[in-house]
């Protein structure tokens, strides 16, 4: 999503009447979640409920989420190019397997999986199946109606997951701002350590309460080396992330031989715990706008945390994955023929190409998604050097 200024919470849209009431039943049903739980849960638990509370939750009510009528806007909704030059990679590592397949995690509104396999089948180069994880039924629902119409011709290879894959498959796993919509716990520097943030209530308003870290937490925190947090000042603010190591441990039983793929927006460890980062990385969308309070509107905004990309390779190494290339956005895309694609153009008749030269700037501009956003390569029996990271390759920074 495109980097938008914060806003104050009275300049932002008031949800209509259902839309409140949706979010006053999420909330009463987290308010009895903390009082069950001696009258605090953690930052992450909140996160989950909010986002993923059966019927409640962001991801799993009925409201849209993505394009201009929701609340923000992934890379293959701003442009027809980043799914072309995603499909210029994905057909570089489906041409090494036998009988390859795709499964992308969290699909968001069908769009990239539509079009990326229009690509794959223009280049003769379509998975075997293309598996979709979605756990939302709404969000389902939605994909599948896409599907049946942009490519119904297609739609036999197209299959729908609530649950990982129970046998291994050769082939690509794909995350498209996934890894950013994990729970995460909020830490807050006090006296020279760590405290973690969690939350309580007093009445109807949510509010932060302070703990000491647990052993699992600590461990976390141990992590890190100590010349990072020795410049940390009282008040300084952060997140970790609990989720990610058995995460990619439970992937490692999905596939057998191929690429998994994640673009996010993220840091290396020593630019996600600068010093002067003294909010941490929190953001919440809602309505094209981005603010700083997770407690506002529960269930009808995003929640999302940047990614310590350091931490995803320390853990993907540690579940026998390699780390195959690490970039920006915009060196992954250029990488996988963009400039290419758009001189091109012209011969498609399909968009104008001042127009696409806008799209590329919002995909590859510094102020925009190019540096922000990170592409991450993770392999399992897979030595080919990947297209998208031969010109820029920054693991030697994770």
């Amino acid at each position: 999503m495109p980097i938008i200024k914060s806003v104050h919470r009275a300049d932002l849209p008031v949800p209509d009447r259902v839309a409140l009431e949706h979010s006053k039943m999420l909330c009463n049903r987290i308010r009895e979640t903390i009082q069950l739980n001696n009258g605090m849960i953690s930052f992450a638990r909140f996160m989950e409920m909010a986002l993923y509370e059966p019927g409640l939750g962001y991801y799993s009510g009925g409201a849209r989420k993505f394009g201009g009528a929701g609340d923000f806007v992934t890379a293959p909704e701003i442009s027809f190019l980043f799914t072309q030059c995603l499909a210029g990679q994905c057909q570089q590592v489906l041409r090494e397997l036998q009988q390859p397949s795709i499964l992308e995690l969290g699909p968001g509104s069908g769009l990239m999986a539509c079009d990326l396999l229009q690509v794959l089948e223009q280049k003769n180069c379509l998975p075997e199946k293309y598996f979709m994880l979605e756990l939302g039924a709404d969000l389902r629902q939605r994909q599948q109606q896409l599907v049946e119409k942009k490519i119904p011709h297609l739609a036999s290879r197209v299959f729908w997951l609530d649950h990982l894959p129970e046998q291994p498959f050769t082939g690509i796993i794909l995350g498209n701002e996934v890894l950013d919509a994990m729970p995460v716990h909020r830490l807050i520097m006090k006296n020279g350590g760590f405290s973690e943030l969690c939350v309580g209530f007093t009445g109807d308003e949510f509010r932060w309460v302070h703990r000491a870290p647990d052993e699992q937490i600590n461990t976390q925190i141990n992590i890190l080396p100590g010349d990072i947090t020795k410049d940390l000042s009282d008040g300084y603010v952060t997140e970790i992330n609990l989720q990610i190591k058995p995460w990619l441990n439970s992937l490692t039983g999905v596939i057998a031989r191929g690429v998994m793929l994640f673009v996010d927006y993220g840091y290396t460890r020593l630019e996600y715990y600068h010093p002067q980062r003294t909010d941490g990385t929190l953001l919440c969308h809602y309505r094209h706008h981005v603010h700083d309070d997770p407690f506002l509107y529960p269930g009808l905004q995003d929640i999302t945390a940047s990614v310590d990309f350091t931490f995803v390779a320390e853990a993907a190494t540690d579940a026998g994955f390699k780390v195959r290339g690490y970039t920006t956005q915009a060196h992954f895309l250029i990488g996988n023929g963009l400039e290419e694609l758009i001189n091109r153009s012209h011969l498609t008749g399909v968009i104008d190409r001042a127009e696409l030269g806008r799209q590329a700037r919002i995909l590859t501009m510094p102020g925009e998604m190019g540096e922000r956003f990170k592409v991450m390569a993770l392999a399992k029996d897979f030595n080919v050097p990947l297209a998208g990271f031969q010109s820029f390759d920054q693991r030697s920074r994770l």
